[in-house]
């Protein structure tokens, strides 16, 4: 389609980097406004306000991509989500290894993106280690683990999905948690909009963008591979150029900066000693390993994922939720004690 739109000065690629940009703004203005975090939406239970934003962004993201599948304007068919060899093994290990880097770092890669657009040094710092280790599980030393781990697959069966189904089965269980998450309704507006960037990506991306002679991938919001290519693309742009994932990246973070500036939230943060650095250092780690075997975050493999009704997004989802809530388990009942009641004051969304 893109070859229709007249834009002689723009190549698909070009107008992808503009088209991120534009996607990661607004993904970071609102992230900001509504604290957007799945970490504290499993954390503090499927009740609180957190897990109504964040399941009303997830709902508005699963009718939109649903629809533009019904509509045939984008298809998965060909999409790595839709692989008939399930990476079961990696999936699940990466999953739980991420779920338990987020817990350490108090934030998933984009609540601690959006943090640093607010001017959190311990969410840029930890940003930095995730896509070292990122890249490196890509196609630097951890590479080859990742590879050999991948390996252990199955076979999915062949089934009709029945996608009207599932999408009402979703939406109606999430308008579930939603209604009894007590949000205020300016958040779940605010949320729905944050979940509609989804399948706007997707369109935008696949159909909008499409040009055969000059394609590029179809692509969504998404926090882990974009951050390996950012990495890349710093440190090597003269030999390589960028695209949707390094410019939605930035646009999260001007995004987040400028909406915090206007609102007076604005406020550089540190590290307080060094056991609270190990411990972020140690997420960081996780995460940026674990992103990668799992084929996404919360947001890439969660929001973005999930909403195309793909196996492999969902369990990778369930496998986040699973190591974050073993992880939060086991801190607090090593920090409290057996039966101890902690005197710690409850921790915010993302710190």
């Amino acid at each position: 389609m893109f070859e229709s739109l007249g834009f002689e000065n723009l190549t698909p690629g070009q107008a992808a980097i503009w088209f991120g940009l534009m996607i990661g703004a607004m993904f970071g203005a609102l992230a900001q406004v509504t604290h957007f975090c799945f970490r504290s939406a499993i954390l503090g239970g499927w009740r609180n306000e957190a897990a109504g934003v964040w399941i009303m962004a997830l709902i508005t993201a699963t009718i939109g991509t649903q629809a533009a599948v019904r509509l045939e304007i984008i298809s998965f068919t060909d999409h790595r989500f839709f692989s008939p060899d399930l990476p079961y093994l990696a999936i699940i290990l990466g999953g739980a290894l991420f779920g338990i880097g987020m817990v350490l770092a108090r934030g998933c890669a984009s609540r601690l993106t959006v943090l640093t657009g607010s001017g959190n040094l311990r969410a840029f710092t930890v940003l930095v280690i995730f896509a070292i280790v990122s890249h490196a599980t890509l196609k630097g030393v951890l590479a080859p683990l990742r590879v050999s781990i991948s390996q252990a697959t199955m076979t999915l069966p062949e089934f009709a999905w029945m996608p009207i189904l599932w999408t009402s089965f979703l939406v109606l269980s999430g308008s579930l948690i939603v209604w009894k998450s007590g949000a205020q309704l300016k958040n779940f507006a605010l949320a729905a909009l944050l979940g509609l960037l989804v399948p706007i990506a997707w369109v935008g991306t696949g159909f909008v963008l499409f040009d055969e002679f000059d394609p590029i991938a179809m692509e969504s919001l998404s926090f882990t591979s974009p951050a390996s290519e950012a990495l890349f693309w710093t440190i090597a742009s003269t030999s390589i150029s960028a695209g949707f994932g390094v410019a939605l990246l930035g646009g999260v973070v001007v995004g987040a900066a400028l909406l915090s500036k206007l609102r007076g939230e604005f406020k550089w943060e540190s590290f307080e000693s060094n056991r609270q650095m190990a411990r972020y250092f140690a997420g960081a780690i996780f995460m940026g390993f674990g992103g990668v075997l799992a084929g996404g975050c919360t947001v890439g493999a969660g929001l973005a994922g999930a909403p195309t009704l793909s196996i492999a997004a969902i369990l990778a989802l369930g496998a986040i939720t699973a190591g974050g809530l073993a992880a939060h388990h086991l801190i607090n009942g090593t920090s409290r004690g057996y039966g101890a009641h902690s005197t710690k004051p409850p921790l915010q969304p993302a710190e």
